[in-house]
Formats: structure tokens, C-alpha cells, sequence
């Protein structure tokens, strides 16, 4: 067989794998090309009536994101007084915010790190034990995986980012 006949053999374990992380980068894409498409009036309104803003969505996501580096074992949050802001405070709690452009060049900044993360992670590093279970509980509960917080987080991103199409003007 020449090197034109060759197929690339790939375990199912690793088209699910590949599957799960096309699918984070689609809503990731999603989210940058709407974050170049609206403005910082549209993004700093409520998605509706006494919801959050898309500011404070965009910060959130930016967080929840941010952990997955410390979470998966793979060093440290880029930006770690995100968390204060945008995970364990609620929108309009006084505190002061990063501007909506450092939140975009943040937003970007970590989804590119977790990019450069992912594409060097092996199947054995997906299906290992993400740092917020212990060796004991992840013997018994081996689906506590790092793969498993990426469908997590994906599902978690897509809601919150339904929820800031509202506010992009027709």
C-alpha cells in the first residue's frame, strides 16, 4: 500500500474524542464571529426585562472557560479575577467590570489557550480525572472525566449563548 492508499485508522474512542471538541470549537467560532458583529452598546443591554447582559454573559463564559485550564490539570487560569466577577457574584452587584473590550480580547485570549491545550491532549488525557475529584471517587466514578466537563461546558455555553442572540439588533 502506497502512502495515497493509506487510511488513517482512528479508534471510536477517538472520533468521539474529535467529535466532542469540533463541536466546543463550533460554538466557540459561533461566539467570535457574533462578538465581531455586535456592538458594545447591543452587548451591554439585558438579554431581556431583569436578566443578565451580554456583558456579564460574555465575562461569565469567559470564566467558566478560564477554569477548565486549572480543572484539567493544564496550569493556571489566565485570569483568575474573573471568578469573583462573573462566577460567584451576580450581574449588577456593584462591583466594578473589565471593560467589553479587555472581556473580547479576554474571551479570545482563553479559548485560544484551551485550543492549544486540546490539540495536544491524548484519548488517555480526556478520559483521566479532571482536578476537582480525587484518585478514590474517580475509581469509583469514572465518568467524572475531563471529557465529561467538555460536554458539560459545551451545553452550559450554548445556552448562555442563546441567550445573547436577543441582543443583536436586526
Amino acid at each position: 500500500m502506497n502512502n495515497e492508499q493509506a487510511e488513517i485508522v482512528i479508534s471510536e474512542k477517538e472520533l468521539v474524542i474529535n467529535m466532542l471538541i469540533a463541536a466546543w470549537d463550533v460554538q466557540n467560532k459561533r461566539m467570535a464571529d457574533f462578538l465581531d458583529k455586535i456592538s458594545d452598546e447591543e452587548l451591554a443591554a439585558e438579554c431581556s426585562p431583569g436578566r443578565n447582559t451580554g456583558t456579564y454573559l460574555l465575562g461569565h463564559l469567559t470564566a467558566v472557560s478560564d477554569s477548565m485550564i486549572k480543572l484539567f490539570g493544564l496550569g493556571d487560569k489566565l485570569y483568575p479575577e474573573l471568578e469573583e466577577l462573573f462566577i460567584t457574584s451576580p450581574d449588577n452587584s456593584g462591583k466594578t467590570i473589565p471593560s467589553i473590550s479587555t472581556l473580547r480580547e479576554q474571551y479570545h485570549a482563553v479559548t485560544s489557550e484551551l485550543h492549544k491545550h486540546f490539540s495536544k491532549m491524548t484519548s488517555d488525557d480526556w478520559f483521566s480525572r479532571h482536578m476537582s475529584v480525587s484518585t478514590e471517587d474517580f475509581a469509583k466514578e469514572p465518568h467524572r472525566n475531563k471529557l465529561n466537563v467538555l460536554i458539560s461546558r459545551t451545553a452550559h455555553f450554548n445556552g448562555h449563548f442563546y441567550q445573547m442572540l436577543y441582543l443583536k439588533k436586526k
